[in-house]
């Protein structure tokens, strides 16, 4: 949002381009902004034109301000290249070494680095236009041979044109309208967290018997090993005792320093991460907080969140929810969340066609207590704490977790692990032979699909190391379900927004996390909301189960969800 036009360059045809610059230090020009202006708007305001760019949703955010909306069609290659095949970056000057085989200019290359670092317009004219044309000639071609290798493969183009490519313009618009938060309550929160990280640590040093660095890994060590005589649970791979979560959450049963220091790590981080640097980051123009969604990162198709990361926030205990409190919707509106309810478990009955397993969702059973019948036969009635490990069960098999790493999460010991699983497949017997075929199929293969065709490259799959086969193996059975969920909740994206275009003063889409859609809505236009978010988010693809969207109002983002 903050950012200054100071030339624009463009290329029509291969080894060809231009560069017009018009806020240079030091360099006068008849070409005034206003001209400028003008002349962006004859490219993207008429709708025969198409425009090609590398990371087009920056340039809609940055002509936004200068009242310059696209109206065209448009291509970005940053996608282009992330459809064809997610792993890896897709920054241009990996690209152009990757397709086109040209080590290209990198923008550290001429402006420099940290506190060397110039502006672009204060660099000599010269460098300003090698930099620039080649940035716009090395995207032209990279459109040429990405638009080839995806027209070839249907599915992958048809992923492109009609999901990712249209979400750029809604990601552009959640990014520019940002959230509004209360800066006075995190600056509580953070005198308030401060306060008791003080306390912890005064703890740790009593547990301790001494005062040492508690974000030192190496004094942790002494003190755990060499002090408090501690078991070795775990090594390092150089052959140091290890101190890493696992193993203090181990070390917890058996002595109360790693559980403080665990504690003093998590409020820190809260701190550190969020109720000090939150409010900070508002904008002076906005008033808002404004994240940066990143459409071309993670593997599977999700969204991830950066600069501030607003996807991590915990929500699972107190503090984390506390900031959430500070998420507020402006005067006259309420914030709404709308989540999809165990979407990842839904698409896995639907892809593995388990009978049993989608009988459950259409009779709108509770999925996680249905295991726990099965897993806890023993019993007429399972618990509270039976229903909590079938629900690990349930999440934990869908990202390939063993019974060590089952035996691990419930604290029981590995047989026990193992004949949950076996209990739990006995029950969904569909799950684990879509299980077993999915990997068949991608060592067959090389590559995993989503229900619409989104191809995740597994290049490991086959790797001789069997924990690195491994890695791949449990990859190959979650990507699928997980990029499907990523795909649905794109495509609820994209209707949403269309809904919201003769609604634009009511409601306004403000995050997306993982599986939740965070809305502000004005107070009278609630009810109406509510519905139709809910039915656009059902129906938005059709699968053998009902898609399940549990909705929550309120007058923050806590309340809300």
């Amino acid at each position: 949002m903050v950012a200054e036009i100071v030339g624009v360059s463009f290329s029509l045809e291969a080894n060809k381009a231009v560069y017009i610059p018009i806020n240079h230090k030091n360099l006068k020009t008849e070409i005034n902004m206003e001209v400028l202006e003008n002349f962006l708007r004859e490219i993207f305001n008429i709708k025969s034109n198409t425009v090609v760019c590398q990371n087009i949703k920056y340039e809609m955010n940055v002509l936004r301000k200068y009242n310059i909306t696209f109206s065209c069609k448009y291509h970005d290659t940053m996608i282009m290249s992330y459809i064809f095949n997610s792993n890896g970056k897709h920054d241009l000057s990996t690209l152009s070494s990757k397709y086109l085989n040209h080590e290209s200019i990198s923008y550290e290359d001429v402006v420099g680095k940290g506190s060397k670092q110039i502006l672009f317009n204060e660099l000599l004219l010269e460098e300003a236009i090698t930099y620039a044309c080649e940035d716009s000639d090395i995207t032209l071609q990279l459109y040429d041979y990405l638009l080839d290798k995806l027209s070839s493969a249907n599915d992958q183009y048809e992923l492109y044109k009609n999901i990712e490519l249209p979400l750029v313009s809604v990601i552009a618009d959640i990014e520019y309208t940002g959230v509004k938060v209360n800066s006075e309550d995190l600056n509580k929160q953070s005198k308030d967290l401060r306060k008791r990280i003080q306390l912890i640590e005064k703890q740790v040093y009593d547990e301790a018997g001494q005062e040492f660095n508690i974000g030192s890994p190496k004094q942790i060590q002494e003190i755990f090993y060499d002090v408090l005589k501690l078991p070795v649970l775990k090594k390092t791979p150089k052959g140091a005792p290890s101190t890493n979560e696992d193993v203090m959450n181990d070390l917890s049963e058996i002595h109360d320093l790693p559980k403080l220091i665990l504690e003093y790590r998590n409020l820190s981080k809260l701190k550190n991460t969020y109720t000090d640097k939150l409010g900070e980051q508002v904008s002076e123009i906005s008033n808002r907080l404004h994240t940066s969604y990143n459409q071309t990162v993670t593997i599977t198709g999700r969204l991830s969140s950066s600069n501030p990361n607003l996807q991590n926030i915990p929500v699972r205990n107190q503090d984390g929810r506390n900031i959430r409190k500070a998420f507020i919707p402006e005067k006259g509106y309420k914030i709404l969340s709308a989540d999809y309810s165990q979407i990842e478990l839904r698409i896995m009955s639907h892809l593995s066609q388990d009978e049993t397993l989608k009988q459950n969702f259409m009779d709108g059973e509770d999925i996680h207590m249905a295991t726990a019948r099965e897993v806890f036969k023993s019993k007429s009635q399972p618990t509270k704490e039976d229903r909590r490990a079938a629900k690990a069960i349930n999440f934990g098999l869908i990202y390939g977790i063993s019974s060590y790493g089952l035996a691990k999460q419930l604290r029981i010991d590995n047989s026990s692990a193992k004949e949950y699983i076996d209990r739990y497949f006995k029950k969904y017997e569909g799950v684990r032979d879509f299980m077993e075929d999915t990997k068949k199929q991608a060592k067959k293969n090389g590559f995993v699909e989503t229900m619409k065709g989104r191809k995740i490259y597994l290049p490991n799959i086959s790797h001789s190391n069997f924990q690195v086969r491994s890695a791949a193996e449990r990859t190959a059975i979650n990507a699928p379900i997980q990029g499907t969920a990523a795909d649905i909740l794109k495509i609820a994206m994209l209707d949403i927004s269309k809904w919201m275009q003769n609604h634009q003063d009511k409601v306004k889409l403000l995050m997306q996390v993982h599986d939740e859609l965070v809305f502000e809505i004005d107070i009278d236009f609630i009810d109406k909301a509510s519905k139709k978010i809910k039915a656009l988010m059902s129906n938005c693809v059709s699968i053998d189960v009902p898609l399940d969207v549990d909705l929550g109002v309120g007058n923050n983002w806590d309340k809300a969800h």
